[in-house]
């Protein structure tokens, strides 16, 4: 009996032994394919990432993006190196590096004359702007600047205070040298006498130095009562045009809670491969002030019409909406933009992360570009409803997750050049991060026509087309476009590149002698 127990108690420590080793065998082999070769990550290597897929997918994202992440894993492994070349390759900054420290003839701020108080106004990248404008016009006229009031009665109609959407503290700590900056007029100021001023558009120093300087002798308090191009993009001594960009890219940065969101959507949006940020300004509030109505329903149209004639700062308001398209003055369709990108050679596992608010229509309008590009990303599909819950019905802070993610994008493509567009655009120049690409709106809508009449079918003729019409608008570094000739008065103004779009050569500078010539650029 005890042998047999003896005989049954060897036998079942060889299953045992048998089962471990051949389990850790399974578990060998399948590592060898779950974890890829240095030949696989050759394409992605290419481009900064913060985490581990698989790390990520348990910690950080929301459980219905796990699917879409490990997917997309597997398509981003078939890239090429030559669709790195001719895709994500970031132009070159040929030599030129950021250049923002004052000359040596700077000095801190004198005694201040002053207060300026400053109500913003737009939408988070006009405001964004006119903030940094108004730290120099502050500059200019030796006053303390209050922290500026945003802009709460706008379309969006968006509470946030300025601490709310930027970080006060740095904004302060780092202008320190600059201008001297105070959270609250004083209590004794707060009920004397102001003089409330809408300064000039597209101003000089002579007008702030003379005209606006002169109200110091007999007001303590002056408000600003619009900030958006207050200021001459060109023309003004160089450390002005330095503390813009100070201001700009240096100072104001987003709220701490914004730049973590911003930044989680970031990797999520890495974890997915190279990503292009697509700022598709198909929004109401755009094509109700545009007056554009192509590819949109009779009720659409009407709907966007009244919008437009009830909005009473809207100044425009008989507006013919197949010239603003024919002169491209229209965003880019949902549908246009998809055939923009399979044109620039863009595959449909491309991931796309759209930098916008509700698109107008919903999937009505998005199904074309959706069937194109199914790996259609957001910050409401990244990112949980917890994550976004706070910085719900305030439309600034949604935009500035936007801006984050575009900044960050390996390739930032507007529909329309707006704010936002020029804003990112010129913040990616200063940085020399990733390609931006300007579609050529007037010269595609040509395009897109003939492809509706049946002359032109979508195909190489296409492509090469586009490709053509872009191989010189994708972001590398050139002189700020000074105004269109014949142009005048406001128009000549109007016209011109504005300084937050293209900093160079203010804030810029050549570190070494080009490769070989490259006069073209600066025209």
């Amino acid at each position: 009996m005890q042998k047999r127990k003896f005989i049954s108690l060897v036998l079942l420590r060889k299953l045992l032994t048998a089962a471990i080793f051949s389990i850790a065998f399974v578990a060998l082999f399948s590592f060898h394919h779950i974890v890829p070769s240095s030949k696989d990550h050759k394409f992605n290597d290419k481009f900064p990432t913060t985490q581990n897929l698989q790390s990520w997918t348990q910690e950080l994202a929301p459980p219905h993006l796990s699917k879409t992440l490990l997917h997309t894993s597997k398509l981003n492994g078939s890239r090429r190196d030559s669709d790195y070349e001719k895709l994500w390759k970031p132009p070159s900054n040929r030599g030129f590096l950021p250049c923002t420290k004052p000359t040596p003839n700077y000095t801190a701020p004198v005694e201040s004359r002053g207060y300026l108080l400053v109500h913003t106004n737009g939408g988070l990248n006009q405001m964004r702007s006119g903030i940094c404008d108004m730290v120099a016009v502050a500059r200019i006229l030796n006053a303390t600047l209050v922290i500026p009031e945003l802009d709460k009665r706008s379309y969006w109609q968006d509470t946030s205070n300025f601490s709310d959407v930027f970080d006060e503290e740095h904004f302060i700590d780092s202008l320190a040298n600059d201008v001297k900056i105070i959270k609250n007029l004083p209590n004794e100021l707060v009920n004397e006498t102001r003089m409330v001023k809408q300064f000039i558009s597209w101003s000089g120093m002579d007008y702030y130095e003379n005209e606006i300087a002169s109200l110091w002798e007999e007001y303590q308090v002056i408000r600003a009562y619009k900030s958006d191009s207050r200021l001459a993009n060109n023309n003004l001594p160089p450390d002005i045009q330095k503390l813009r960009c100070r201001a700009c890219y240096e100072a104001l940065r987003f709220s701490p809670h914004i730049e973590q969101i911003g930044k989680l959507l970031v990797e999520r949006m890495r974890s997915l491969g190279p990503y292009i940020a697509l700022h598709l300004r198909y929004e109401k509030d755009m094509l109700a002030f545009s007056g554009c109505t192509h590819d949109l329903s009779l009720d659409e149209a009407e709907e966007l019409r009244m919008i437009r004639e009830n909005t009473s700062y809207w100044k425009v308001k008989d507006i013919d909406p197949v010239e603003q398209r024919s002169r491209g003055f229209c965003p880019l369709t949902p549908k246009e933009v998809g055939i923009f990108l399979t044109a620039l050679g863009y595959p449909s596992n491309t991931p796309i992360y759209i930098a916008a608010g509700e698109i107008y229509g919903g999937e009505s309008h998005m199904a074309e570009l959706r069937s194109r590009y199914p790996l259609l990303m957001s910050k409401e599909k990244l990112a949980s409803v917890e994550e976004l819950e706070p910085f719900l019905n305030h439309a600034s802070q949604m935009a500035a997750l936007d801006y984050i993610v575009s900044i960050e994008s390996d390739v930032f493509i507007p529909s329309y050049s707006g704010n936002m567009a020029r804003a990112v655009e010129g913040h990616r120049r200063f940085l020399g991060r990733g390609r931006s690409v300007s579609p050529d709106r007037k010269a595609l809508v040509r395009l897109f026509d003939k492809l509706d009449q049946g002359t032109m079918t979508e195909g190489k003729k296409l492509s090469y087309r586009i490709i053509d019409l872009h191989r010189r608008r994708l972001g590398s570094p050139r002189k700020r476009k000074g105004p269109i000739s014949g142009t005048k008065g406001m128009d000549r103004f109007r016209s011109e590149e504005t300084f937050y779009a293209n900093p160079l050569p203010d804030c810029l500078c050549r570190t070494e002698p080009p490769l070989h010539n490259v006069s073209h650029i600066a025209k």
